[in-house]
């Protein structure tokens, strides 16, 4: 996999905010809702995900300087690097497995310790809960999907993530933390929740909110829109006259609550050429507003 600093553009000393404004620029010209049936664009969205989750994770990116993991956020083979991890604890070197998940919290060490208390002493012992943290997409915590929680000691952990989870959301898998022995039950696995954020869209409780770029000539005379939903894509109607700061609410695009969805918000933002245009520079050096359209006059009154 690509270098994630070249597929994104940045340089290697780029900051955090450079890094979020390139993968904004680039996520919404690569989005597969904007580019239908256009493979090369797709894959290319993919990567430059993958890059941002690299990036954009201040631990992911100094592991990834330092040649811990590759551009995939895999581990790069290195000799007693678990062991490692072990020996120093959760002050020093800190395991990362393929599936973004990480701070395990000394997993050996919790093992070692409750199975040399358990050789000591008969009395049940339930087992420790485990810490994991999972990064999903913003897209995934919305609609729901199938995750699988790679382990330090090769096992592994199959998750749901309900629609409509939140950001730093736990869940609990019970049962499915350290052992407790032939005798005492399992402790559980508690599983924090990451949400990557979204090149385009954001939550705000139920509804989600897009900005929507329109043109002058849209913005005038009306038109029938593609918008993207995090269900896909919808027609939509942009009113005659409409402004930039216009709001239109698409009900029931929002997100599953019970019985009830919340809405999708677009707010139009009007745009002008990025090229110089003869025609509608003539149009308006020729056009004079009403002086009822001053947009400043409660400004000035």
């Amino acid at each position: 996999m690509k270098d994630p600093y070249e597929t994104l553009g940045v340089a290697k000393t780029a900051s955090s905010d450079e890094i979020r404004k390139a993968y904004r620029k680039l996520a919404k010209t690569l989005h597969p809702d904007l580019n239908p049936g256009n493979a090369r664009a797709e894959e290319r969205f993919k990567d430059v995900s993958a890059a941002n989750e690299i990036l954009s994770d201040p631990d992911k990116r100094k592991r990834f300087d330092r040649g811990e993991i590759d551009a995939s956020g895999a581990e790069r083979p290195r000799q007693n690097y678990y062991k490692d991890y072990a020996a120093n604890g959760a002050g020093g070197n800190r395991y990362q497995n393929t599936s973004g998940f990480s701070d395990f919290g000394g997993a050996e060490d919790i093992f070692a310790d409750m199975f040399g208390r358990q050789s000591r002493q008969s009395r049940r012992v339930r087992g420790e809960d485990l810490n994991y943290t999972l990064t999903v997409d913003f897209l995934d915590s919305i609609n729901g999907a199938k995750k699988r929680i790679s382990l330090p000691d090769g096992g592994s952990l199959d998750l749901a993530i309900p629609a409509g989870i939140q950001d730093k959301q736990v869940l609990r898998l019970r049962g499915k933390g350290a052992s407790g022995g032939s005798q005492g039950e399992a402790g559980d696995a508690l599983v924090t929740i990451k949400i990557n954020p979204h090149a385009f869209f954001t939550r705000k409780g139920d509804d989600i909110h897009l900005d929507l770029p329109v043109t002058i000539r849209e913005a005038v005379l009306g038109a029938r829109l593609k918008v993207p939903t995090p269900t896909g894509a919808v027609m939509v109607t942009i009113p005659k006259g409409s402004n930039t700061g216009s709001v239109l609410r698409l009900k029931g695009r929002g997100i599953a609550h019970g019985q009830s969805h919340g809405d999708q918000l677009v707010t139009l933002r009007v745009v002008l050429p990025s090229k110089a245009d003869a025609e509608l520079e003539a149009f308006l050096t020729n056009w004079t507003p009403s002086p009822d359209d001053d947009p400043r006059k409660d400004m000035l009154s």
